[in-house]
């Protein structure tokens, strides 16, 4: 099973598109990159203001690193629907009840989606007239990020809300292993 494999969530297939499967393992993999990125590069501010040699563009590639982990991770997080909705409400209900909390709380996240689209790109214009200090880059590097994860988020809530009608949301999950991770915990013969 290759790392690929592993980092697409089996969890939910009903509601998933196969041809946004690929777009899921490499969102990921930026996500797990933008962390590990982010880390290097708050412990190398760390160490550098420590020694008494700051180098002071670590700042702008820690935010900026930063801003699209958390953005990139809530597109990912409504693909693989482990976001933050209500859905121990929902999934108290049963037939069409259920069908209408599902597709009102989806509704809710698509609004919010489409809010970061529209007012994340205004600040994206925006930014071109605010510079990043030391390097004079366009603050809208950085306000990028918003639209584009909006329109993933928007794309992957009319995923979930089309396929949702179309096969219902309640489908018992197959078991999975408890551990589940990219790199073999929960395979058989891995180490504990």
């Amino acid at each position: 099973m290759s790392i690929a494999d592993r980092l697409l969530l089996r969890r939910q297939r009903h509601l998933k598109w196969r041809a946004f499967d690929l777009l899921e393992v490499i969102m990921m993999i930026i996500c797990g990159l933008m962390l590990f990125g982010f880390s290097l590069s708050v412990c190398a501010d760390i160490v550098t203001r420590t020694v008494g040699y700051p180098w002071l563009w670590l700042q702008e590639v820690t935010s900026t690193l930063f801003i699209y982990g958390i953005m990139t991770g809530a597109a990912v997080a409504t693909r693989r629907n482990d976001h933050l909705y209500l859905t121990a409400f929902a999934e108290s209900m049963h037939d069409t009840a259920r069908l209408v909390a599902e597709v009102l709380i989806r509704l809710v996240v698509l609004a919010v989606a489409i809010c970061l689209v529209y007012f994340g790109y205004i600040n994206f214009l925006r930014g071109f007239g605010s510079f990043r200090l030391p390097s004079n880059t366009p603050i809208a590097s950085l306000y990028a990020a918003i639209p584009i994860a909006g329109v993933l988020i928007a794309l992957f809530t009319v995923e979930q809300i089309v396929n949702g009608c179309r096969n219902g949301f309640d489908h018992p999950e197959p078991e999975e292993p408890e551990n589940t991770a990219a790199f073999g915990a929960g395979r058989p013969g891995a180490a504990p």
